[in-house]
């Protein structure tokens, strides 16, 4: 029987191959091709998450999720990544627990990190709409306690995943200090997770301000129909309408269920399919920016 890290290993590589269409550096081969990279995060925070972001890719246009690890969800998600192996997966690097009613903490002995209940702070940088010091910026954070857990979390995603192939930052917490992004930029590298993002690659936010689902739909595609040759990111929330759902939120944002659900009609809808298929846009995962295939 092989090593379980050469497994590992050869999985994860032929997971990162380039796609038909996309140059090593991450731009388009054919410069008319239309390169569409559509992320679906928080997969393992709560288990409509779950079932909304393997939906959006098995069955709408989502080619990477961000998983989440030190949350609730979490084995579930490996089950189900695992289960889609060609499915493209960041570790969402988490520093942060936003919900009132669902709480998670630090893999590791972290005191700088937690409230005094033993959770992550709901807030990276001081929200009025909470108390005060219920944030990261507040707290006297420890760079030595953020790194050992930075770790903790890479580490524990990649002997669950197979197709781990990049990282990202659960509420941009990498913006907070540039030491802090300093650790990060180096666990890219250190754990060969780094990814090449063309300077010239545009952000798509095909809802515009729509409301409803209907409207979102009609927006994306409409936006769809206006893209350009060249290289594109979408990173929304999917989720779905469950009693779940609807128990999570916090002050400032009680439209979780709402808006995510709308996120997953979007992304499956046959209206949004049907006009990625006519336009002939190539969809991609983050795997297919690696800079070290």
């Amino acid at each position: 029987m092989r090593p379980l890290h050469l497994c590992l290993a050869a999985m994860t590589l032929l997971c990162a191959s380039l796609p038909s269409g996309v140059s090593a550096q991450g731009m388009p081969a054919d410069r008319d091709a239309i390169v569409l990279l559509v992320r679906a995060d928080d997969i393992g925070s709560s288990h409509a998450a779950n079932l909304a972001c393997i939906e959006s890719f098995r069955n709408g246009i989502a080619r990477s999720v961000e998983v989440m690890v030190p949350c609730p969800w979490f084995p579930e998600a490996v089950r189900l990544l695992r289960e889609n192996p060609t499915l493209d997966v960041g570790v969402h690097l988490t520093l942060t627990s936003e919900w009132e009613n669902m709480k998670w903490g630090p893999m590791t002995c972290a005191p700088s990190l937690v409230d005094s209940e033993g959770y992550f702070f709901p807030m990276v940088w001081r929200n009025n709409d909470f108390p005060p010091r219920a944030s990261i910026q507040e707290a006297a954070w420890k760079l030595d306690e953020i790194e050992r857990e930075l770790r903790a979390q890479i580490e524990r995603a990649k002997l669950m995943i197979p197709q781990v192939s990049h990282l990202s930052s659960h509420m941009g917490f990498t913006g907070l200090d540039s030491a802090i992004q300093a650790i990060y930029s180096r666990l890219e590298r250190e754990y060969g997770l780094q990814i090449n993002t063309p300077v010239d690659a545009k952000r798509f936010n095909g809802f515009g301000q729509a409301k409803t689902p209907e409207d979102k739909i009609t927006n994306f595609v409409n936006a769809l129909d206006n893209l350009k040759p060249g290289l594109y990111i979408h990173t929304e929330h999917p989720g779905m309408d469950t009693p779940e759902m609807r128990a999570i939120g916090h002050k400032g944002y009680y439209t979780v269920t709402e808006e995510r659900d709308a996120v997953t009609k979007v992304f499956t809808s046959e209206r949004v399919k049907e006009t990625v298929r006519k336009k002939g846009i190539r969809l991609i995962g983050y795997n297919g920016l690696r800079t070290n295939h």
